[in-house]
């Protein structure tokens, strides 16, 4: 008895199946690849509050501080820029300290209490000093923070997600050419670095 061989058709057709199943399964395969990096760089990002700096070049921390006119990135999207200062006259400096909110929340760059927010010495929201970023104190030159209410008060208004924010800050150095660092320490719920700024004022 005869025997029916399979006809092209069918040969072609499964040959089709076969094809399409084969790119079904790389682009699922593809996908929960991409999908997986996400989560785990997220599950990363997750873990320390999303409060590190991620910028490139330097860190910004205490031994790394940032220089004038650059950017401190955190992982949850805010970003704090210090600007050059300027000479003002009469041995005066302004320079301004930029917040940008690129959260998916309500940022207080100021904390909640207006006398706490900004401070000569430190630790606060906005910390303004003389000396180089590793200084603890310094004895040969002083800085005088002239409008430091002012600023305080600029800081403790909530900052909405997307919106910015420049806080001028106006110094006196008792001599020219003094290093000064500003140190910003967004509060968080969860964890936020500081970042730390060198200025040469003078």
């Amino acid at each position: 008895m005869d025997m029916d061989s399979p006809s092209t058709d069918t040969v072609a057709t499964g040959s089709t199946r076969w094809l399409t199943g084969c790119a079904l399964a790389a682009i699922i395969i593809v996908a929960l690849v991409a999908y997986g990096a996400y989560a785990l760089e997220d599950l990363e990002k997750g873990t320390d509050g999303y409060g590190q700096m991620e910028q490139a070049g330097r860190s910004g921390t205490v031994a790394d501080p940032l220089g004038p006119g650059e950017t401190a990135q955190f992982e949850d999207g805010l970003k704090v820029t210090v600007s050059p200062p300027i000479a003002k006259g009469n041995g005066t400096h302004a320079f301004f300290v930029t917040y940008e909110n690129g959260t998916d929340a309500e940022v207080l760059p100021g904390g909640p209490s207006l006398e706490d927010s900004v401070s000569e010495i430190g630790p606060a929201p906005l910390v303004v000093r003389p000396g180089e970023s590793l200084d603890d104190y310094v004895t040969a030159y002083d800085l005088d923070w002239l409008n430091r209410q002012a600023a305080a008060s600029d800081l403790v208004a909530p900052l909405a997600e997307g919106e910015k924010r420049t806080v001028p800050v106006h110094v006196k150095p008792t001599r020219a050419g003094i290093p000064v660092t500003v140190e910003v320490a967004v509060p968080d719920a969860g964890y936020r670095e500081t970042a730390y700024f060198q200025l040469t004022v003078g």
